[in-house]
């Protein structure tokens, strides 16, 4: 089944939710960065809280997410957009923690002593920027204290990624739901009560749970609107021209050194592991664009 979000509203409007499976997102940014699986629970919890951020986004916008909690997996980097594009990589991705429960330790590579921190690029001259402190190190705490304290939205949020004996994805996905000011609390009670019982997101979506179905397992049937749907995939936004124009950040007399040196250069993407080549012609092409200029 091919990965999307949902959108939608519960209980007549006073609940937001959101619900994703990011199955061969996440088993494409574990292929292509090679991650050990407490690594890639980790990223792929996040990209899949990433995914759900920029939903609530529009047009062009776009929102990063990073995380810097002192585990050996160093940092968590992921940006996301409107229109269910998400990229994503770890400092350390051949990282891996034991664990005595059985379970991917991911606090344990991720860390807990550091923050969480959200960047929206809403189109305007300044970015939103909001920083909370890392609570748990388990990802979906994390986000879910980030919306209770940066954007004091009462919140709940999910996060699951099963990772299979040969390190591909098994299953991945999540959601998250979001109180309204008007919502009385006999709702708020039940929503608790549900959402202390429920199973593991990964293992609903192991078992063939959509994201509408997910979104009924936590609301309850009959209680959850579909607002719509929009397809999701690793998608980077690097090319060969945006690293050029890197490359011409350096100054010409950096790129003459490049020059002399190999006769040549090559820039490879955090994201997507894509490897652009620049041929000494291409170099000296743009030491005349910087010196024409």
């Amino acid at each position: 089944m091919p990965d999307y979000l949902v959108r939608g509203l519960g209980f007549n409007g006073n609940v937001r939710a959101f619900a994703v499976n990011t199955t061969e997102t996440v088993g494409e940014a574990q292929r292509r960065h090679q991650t050990w699986p407490a690594a890639t629970a980790a990223l792929g919890r996040l990209m899949t809280g990433g995914v759900m951020f920029g939903a609530m986004l529009k047009g062009e916008d776009r929102v990063t997410l990073k995380i810097e909690a002192g585990g050996p997996v160093g940092h968590l980097l992921v940006d996301s957009d409107a229109k269910g594009n998400v990229r994503g990589y770890v400092a350390n991705p051949q990282t891996h923690v034991d664990s005595k429960s059985g379970k991917l330790n991911v606090k344990g590579v991720v860390g807990t002593e550091g923050m969480l921190s959200v960047v929206k690029d809403l189109g305007m001259r300044d970015y939103f920027t909001g920083q909370t402190p890392i609570v748990s190190g388990e990802i979906a705490e994390d986000l879910t204290y980030y919306f209770v304290v940066s954007e004091q939205v009462p919140s709940s949020v999910g996060l699951g990624v099963l990772v299979d004996t040969d390190n591909s994805v098994l299953a991945a996905g999540g959601f998250i739901i979001q109180l309204m000011p008007d919502i009385d609390d006999e709702t708020i009670t039940l929503i608790e009560q549900r959402l202390a019982n429920i199973e593991p997101v990964s293992s609903m979506i192991k078992r063939g749970l959509t994201p509408e179905g997910i979104l009924e397992e936590v609301l309850g049937k009959g209680n959850v609107q579909i607002l719509g749907k929009t397809a999701v995939q690793f998608n980077c936004t690097c090319s060969k021209e945006k690293f050029a124009e890197g490359i011409m950040g350096l100054g010409a007399a950096e790129i003459r050194q490049m020059i002399e040196t190999d006769g040549q250069a090559e820039a490879e993407c955090h994201f997507c592991h894509e490897k652009y080549h620049y041929n000494k012609e291409e170099l000296e092409a743009l030491i005349n664009d910087l010196e024409s200029n």
